[in-house]
């Protein structure tokens, strides 16, 4: 099968010719009809995070439809519409047991540390695989395995509570979820950054307040009489703006940091943390309760992603390296999605 490839970081990917894996027993190989391309697959690509060996096959937010079950397999059959969950995890290790699957002492991530979804197929275990509704196009039910579940479960980190007001920092693909999900989560005002006029353009089609950049925190407390937010997503991963994001903070407001980064962050403790009672909040990945929870926000209507995918592209290795391109110089469109 085709496959588009990481050979060497800080390279462009490659298209090569793979093997498919056939399942085991409690698995099941998904012919990919659908693969998003991530901020995060440029981060890989760059070597901010440690990789799985090389060569390795990106791609980690994946629908696609079962090709074949392997033994012990019940639950899916050839043919059902699936989206699949990243995470691979143990189950049974302390955390996996406590709820926490993205610490799991032996868990790995489709396209980072294992073969992903730039390919024709992919073989994971059979829990991993969710059913797609029917109506959510193939574009959506990828997205929602990254995009639109890191969202959903950076809101839960930052304990959202009906009437909170909400600021998002970073409207791209992330943010296009994050403030439906918000507003369904009870949300009363939310908040959206960014530095460019087509962004801030959607989140106000989309009901958020548009926020410039420039001076964020400012704005935001000019907009809530000097109150501010009680949460603060940042999506971004730069330090100025993790340090908007927690000026733009309520007292006892909560700052939840997503975006990737490998820069220092320097904060006035007293100030921006201390006095207020602020809080510092990372979050990572997201739990197969929370993609179960998505989809039903989907089949309810209060989750579209009509307005996240922004383009399509084939599985060609020099269309990919350009998504990949434009991600890394601030130029992309919302969300880019690999159709095979």
């Amino acid at each position: 099968m085709r496959a588009v490839r990481l050979r060497a970081v800080g390279r462009p990917l490659e298209l090569q010719e793979t093997m498919p894996r056939d399942p085991g027993r409690d698995e099941v190989r998904v012919t990919i009809r659908a693969a998003g391309i991530c901020h995060s697959d440029a981060h890989y690509r760059a070597g901010l995070s440690p990789m799985g060996p090389l060569p390795i096959t990106l791609g980690h937010e994946i629908a696609g439809v079962v090709e074949r079950a392997g033994e012990g397999v019940d639950s899916l059959a050839a043919g059902d519409r699936v989206c699949l969950h990243y995470l691979l995890s143990c189950s049974a290790c302390v955390h996996c047991l406590a709820g926490r699957e993205t610490h799991c002492e032996r868990g790995a991530m489709l396209g980072h540390h294992v073969d992903g979804g730039f390919a024709e197929a992919v073989t994971v275990p059979a829990r991993n695989a969710l059913r797609l509704p029917d109506r959510v196009p193939f574009e959506h039910g990828a997205i929602l395995m990254c995009s639109s579940a890191t969202a959903l479960h950076a809101l839960r980190r930052g304990r959202l509570r009906r009437a909170e007001r909400v600021a998002i920092f970073g409207f791209g693909g992330l943010g296009v979820s994050a403030v439906q999900l918000a507003r369904a989560l009870g949300a009363s005002e939310i908040f959206a950054v960014d530095v460019r006029a087509d962004r801030l353009a959607l989140a106000a089609k989309l009901g958020a307040t548009p926020v410039n950049a420039g001076d964020a925190a400012a704005g935001i407390a000019a907009a809530t009489r000097g109150q501010g937010v009680d949460v603060a997503l940042d999506f971004v991963g730069l330090p100025a703006v993790m340090r908007q994001a927690i000026r733009s903070l309520a007292p006892r407001g909560r700052a939840v940091l997503v975006g990737l980064s490998d820069r220092m962050l320097e904060l006035d403790p007293y100030r921006e943390i201390l006095g207020r009672e602020a809080e510092l909040i990372g979050s990572n990945d997201h739990t197969l309760d929370e993609l179960r929870e998505l989809i039903g926000f989907v089949e309810r209507g209060a989750l579209d992603l009509s307005a996240a995918v922004t383009g399509t592209v084939p599985l060609e290795a020099g269309a990919i390296n350009a998504v990949l391109d434009a991600l890394e110089q601030g130029r992309a469109g919302v969300r880019t999605v690999i159709v095979p």
